[in-house]
C-alpha cells in the first residue's frame, strides 16, 4: 500500500514540475478582445457606457445594457478626457505586484522541484535510506548479531574436519588471551575453499554462532562500482564499522570477485578492481594487535586469487570445504530431515550411498524436492518412494511424458539403453547399473544411471577403459539391432573421446608416449568456452597422440561390440521389457543377466491413515511413476 502511493506521489511531483516549467515559459499571445477599442469609443460618443474601469492597459467597460466586458488599451492619450466629455464614469485600479518572496518563489520553484525529484530518484538507485546518492563509500556489509545468528556446529554436517579447523577459531574470540599469553596469536585471515554448495557460507555463520559475536556479511561484487574509488572506500568503512563491534567476523563471499591476480587476464586490469584490492590487502595488513577481526572468505576458485591474499598475515590458512562421503552425506540429510515428516521406511544410510558427488546444498534439495512429491500425493508423511522420485528428478532430470515418441524411435531408444546397460554389467570395473528407463528426463531420450558400491577418489587405467566401452554400447546396438546409426550417441562419443584423450595427453597412460604431460587445462574461460593450453609439441608428437587416441577408442569399441554380439539375447530381452514397463531397476537386470525372466516392478509401499485405507490421491496397489519403484 506505501509502496503504491510512493509511485504515485512520484508521478503527481513530475506532472506538477512538467505544469510548472511549461506554465512559466508559456508564451502564447492572449485572446483577441471580443469588442474593437473603435466600436467602443462610438458607444461612449452615443452615451452606451455608463462606466470604465482602467488598470493599466487593460479597460473593464460596464455598458448601460448587456454584460460587462473587457478591452486591451492602444495607447491614447485623450482616452480619458474623451470619455468624460461623454459622460462616462471613469475609475482607475493600481496593479497587483506580487511580494518580492512570492516572485522568488515563483521563479526558482521549478528548479528546486527538479532537484527534489532527483535526489528521491538518486536515493531510490542507491540504497533510498542508507545514504542514498551521498552513500557511494559506505559498507554494505549485513551485520548479524546473536539474536539474528542461530546457526551453531550442530547445524553443520559432513565437514568435520573443517570444524576441526575452525574450532580454534571460536577459542580465540571467546577468550584470546588463552593464545596471547603463550606469544601465539590466531590467522588474521581464514580462505575457505570447496565446490558451490559445500556450505563455506554456513560454516562461516556457525564460528560466529559459536562464538557469539558480531557477523558482518557481504559478497565481493557489492565492492565494484562504475566510479573508480568507490570500492576502497566500502572497504575502509567496512573495516572501521567491525573495529567498532570487535570482537567480530567478516565474511566475505565469492572473493574472487574483487581478489583475481593483478596484471593477469584478457583485456587489460580494472583500475576500480584493483584499487579495491589493494585497499583490502592494506587493511588486512594493517591489523593491529589484540583487535579481535577475523576476516573469513569463501571462493571455489584459488586458483585464480592474487599471491599477496595468500601470504602470511593476511589469508593465511585456508580450509578445505570437500564434498561429503557417505557418511557426511547421511549426517546431511538428517539435519535437513528433521524439518519434514518421514514415514517409517525412510532410510538416510541408504538414501546417503545413492547420492554420490552431491553437495550439502544439493541433499538439501533432495529433502525439499521429496516433501514437494509427497505433497502432491496428498501424503501425510515423506516416504522413500517420494526420496526415490526425488533423487531421479535431480540425478536424470524431469520426466517428460507429454512428448510423445514415433513407436521406432522407441524401439531405438529401448536397444540405445540395453547396449549401455549389458556392457556396464559385464565388464569387470564398472559401476552398477541402478536403474534403466526409457523415459525422456531432461534433454535426454533415456537414461541409464549407474552408482558407485562406494565413494571413490582416483580412477585407474582398466576402470577409465571399461568406461568408454560402456559409452560405445548404445551405438554399437543400434546397429546390430536397427541397422542404423543416430545421433544420440553423441555425447557418448564426446565423453569417451575426452577420457581417451586426457588418458593419453595428461595421466600417462600410453606406453608409447609415457608418463608425460602433453597439454594443460588451465581453467581459463574465454567468451563462455574453456580455454586448454596445450605444451609446444612436434608435429611427429603430435601423430603419435592422435595414433594412441584412435588405438584406444578402436580396442574399447571392439570389446563392447563382443560383449553384444555374445549377449544377444539378453540386450533383445532387455529392450522388450523396457518397452512394456518403460523403467527397470537392479533387480530387473539382473534377472535378465542371469538368463531369468524379469520380476515385475515392486510398488512402493503406501502408507495408511488413521483408517487403514491409503490416503486420497493414491490407489491402492498402483504407482504413478514407474521409476520409483526400488
Amino acid at each position: 500500500m506505501n509502496n503504491s502511493f510512493s509511485k504515485v506521489a512520484v508521478w503527481m511531483v513530475i506532472a506538477l514540475v512538467l505544469f510548472t516549467v511549461f506554465k512559466q515559459f508559456d508564451t502564447r499571445a492572449p485572446s483577441q478582445d471580443s469588442v474593437s477599442y473603435t466600436q467602443f469609443m462610438d458607444d461612449a460618443r452615443s452615451g452606451k457606457i455608463r462606466k470604465v474601469d482602467v488598470q493599466s492597459d487593460v479597460l473593464h467597460v460596464t455598458p448601460d445594457s448587456g454584460r460587462s466586458y473587457t478591452l486591451t488599451s492602444p495607447g491614447d492619450l485623450w482616452m480619458v478626457s474623451d470619455l468624460m466629455k461623454a459622460g462616462v464614469q471613469v475609475s482607475g485600479k493600481a496593479r497587483e505586484e506580487p511580494s518580492f518572496l512570492m516572485s522568488i518563489f515563483v521563479s526558482w520553484f521549478p528548479m528546486l522541484l527538479l532537484i527534489g525529484v532527483w535526489v528521491f530518484f538518486m536515493r531510490q538507485m542507491q540504497g533510498g535510506g542508507k545514504g542514498g546518492a551521498f552513500s557511494f563509500g559506505k559498507s554494505r556489509a549485513k551485520m548479524l548479531d546473536e539474536s539474528t545468528n542461530a546457526v551453531t556446529f550442530a547445524d553443520v554436517a559432513g565437514c568435520d574436519e573443517a570444524k576441526e579447523d575452525v574450532q580454534e577459531l571460536v577459542d580465540f574470540l571467546r577468550d584470546p588471551t588463552k593464545f596471547q599469553k603463550l606469544g601465539g596469536h590466531i590467522p588474521r585471515g581464514v580462505l575457505m575453499v570447496g565446490s558451490p554448495g559445500t556450505g563455506k557460507t554456513l560454516l562461516a555463520k556457525a564460528i560466529a554462532g559459536e562464538a557469539k559475536v558480531p557477523f558482518f556479511s557481504i559478497s565481493g561484487s557489492d565492492f565494484v562500482e562504475m566510479f573508480v574509488g568507490v570500492g576502497a572506500a566500502r572497504v575502509r568503512d567496512m573495516f572501521e564499522n567491525a573495529k567498532k563491534q570487535s570482537p567480530c567476523i567478516i565474511f566475505i563471499d565469492e572473493i574472487d570477485a574483487v581478489g583475481r591476480q593483478r596484471g593477469a587476464g584478457l583485456g587489460g586490469g580494472n583500475d576500480e578492481r584493483e584499487q579495491t584490492l589493494n585497499q583490502l590487502l592494506v587493511e588486512m595488513d594493517g591489523f593491529e594487535s589484540g583487535v579481535g577481526v577475523i576476516v573469513i572468505a569463501a571462493t571455489n576458485r584459488p586458483d585464480v586469487l592474487d599471491p599477496a591474499l595468500l601470504r602470511p598475515g593476511r589469508f593465511d590458512r585456508q580450509v578445505v570445504v570437500p564434498l561429503p562421503d557417505i557418511r557426511g552425506r547421511e549426517q546431511i540429510l538428517k539435519v535437513h530431515m528433521r524439518k519434514v515428516p518421514l514415514a517409517q521406511n525412510v532410510d538416510a544410510h541408504v538414501l546417503a550411498r545413492g547420492c554420490p558427488g552431491f553437495s550439502g546444498a544439493d541433499l538439501a534439495n533432495l529433502v525439499n524436492e521429496s516433501a514437494l512429491f509427497a505433497a502432491r500425493r496428498n501424503g501425510r508423511t515423506v516416504d522413500m518412494s517420494d526420496f526415490e522420485k526425488a533423487k531421479d528428478k535431480i540425478m536424470m532430470g524431469a520426466e517428460r511424458r507429454s512428448l510423445v515418441m514415433p513407436e521406432e524411435e522407441r524401439r531405438n531408444t529401448a536397444y540405445h539403453e540395453s547396449g549401455h546397460a549389458v556392457v556396464a554389467r559385464m565388464l569387470p570395473k564398472t559401476d552398477p547399473v541402478h536403474k534403466v528407463t526409457i523415459i525422456p528426463r531432461g534433454r535426454a531420450l533415456g537414461v541409464t544411471m549407474q552408482l558407485p558400491e562406494g565413494d571413490r577418489y582416483s580412477m585407474d587405467k582398466e576402470r577409465m577403459l571399461c568406461t568408454i566401452a560402456v559409452l560405445f554400447g548404445g551405438r554399437i546396438a543400434e546397429e546390430l539391432f536397427m541397422n542404423q546409426m543416430t545421433t544420440g550417441a553423441s555425447n557418448d562419443f564426446e565423453r569417451a573421446t575426452a577420457m581417451a584423450r586426457d588418458m593419453v595427453t595428461r595421466y600417462g597412460m600410453s606406453e608409447e608416449l609415457g608418463p608425460m604431460v602433453y597439454a594443460e587445462n588451465e581453467g581459463e574461460v574465454f567468451l563462455g568456452r574453456s580455454v586448454t593450453k596445450t605444451t609446444h609439441m612436434s608435429e611427429d608428437t603430435m601423430q603419435k597422440v592422435d595414433r594412441q587416441i584412435r588405438k584406444i577408442i578402436d580396442e574399447q569399441y571392439a570389446v563392447a561390440r563382443a560383449i553384444l554380439e555374445n549377449n544377444r539375447e539378453k540386450v533383445e530381452l532387455m529392450a522388450k521389457t523396457l518397452l512394456e514397463w518403460e523403467t527397470i531397476d537392479a533387480d530387473q537386470i539382473n534377472d535378465i543377466i542371469e538368463g531369468r525372466p524379469p520380476r515385475e516392478p515392486k510398488v512402493p509401499d503406501v502408507p495408511m491413515d488413521s483408517t487403514g485405507s491409503p490416503p486420497s490421491g493414491t490407489a491402492p496397489g498402483t504407482t504413478s511413476d514407474p521409476a520409483a519403484a526400488v
